[in-house]
């Protein structure tokens, strides 16, 4: 089974991309959201440790972010809690998906966090600044401070880039970047057979 990681900056496309590959995907982000609205075991290790900001099920996602925005600390205390449940379902993933040709990686801090193996194929996607800043003010949850927290995590994009199998350039048009990634799929799968 071929692993595809696609990894880049936060609002630079990623999900979009991963999406379009059209293979097994497992999307770290839609995990999270999932474990906030139905684990009540990950609400219950939150509430013990910062009861002021979690205190009730399901969690909400301003909660979250209000808890990270008051304290540096908090982030810290929610990863601990979170990462090993979301490895775990991605473990289950990966099981599921054993016999398949290849599968999709989409985890924000995939290079951070060590997930990353030899002969995994991982894909930078790169877009422009402006263009980013642009998407990410839409969003309804956009914070220049989270925005800074959250960056400050991540690798350097040009540490990202030497890491990655390919960089795909992405110019927010779907017509374009579904031919880039079609074509991109095919030389991965070709290249591993």
């Amino acid at each position: 089974m071929i692993r595809i990681a696609v990894v880049g900056k936060i609002g630079s496309g990623k999900s979009f991309v991963a999406k379009s590959f059209k293979l097994p995907l497992f999307n770290a982000d839609k995990e999270v959201a999932l474990i906030y609205k139905k684990n009540n075991f990950f609400f219950k290790k939150l509430n013990k440790k910062i009861p002021k900001f979690i205190k009730s099920f399901p969690i909400e996602k301003k909660e979250v972010l209000n808890c990270i925005l008051a304290n540096n600390k908090n982030l810290k205390i929610i990863t601990k809690i979170i990462h090993p449940i979301v490895r775990k379902k991605m473990s289950i993933f990966l099981k599921r998906n054993s016999k398949k040709k290849a599968i999709i990686l989409d985890i924000p801090l995939y290079l951070e966090n060590g997930i990353n193996k030899k002969n995994d194929v991982i894909i930078y996607v790169d877009a422009n600044q402006k263009l980013i800043n642009k998407r990410l003010k839409k969003r309804s949850y956009f914070n220049k401070k989270l925005l800074s927290k959250f960056k400050k995590i991540q690798l350097k994009s040009n540490l990202k880039k030497k890491k990655s199998s390919y960089i795909i350039n992405n110019n927010f048009n779907s017509v374009i970047i579904k031919r880039k990634i079609k074509k991109l799929k095919t030389k991965i799968l070709k290249s591993n057979e």
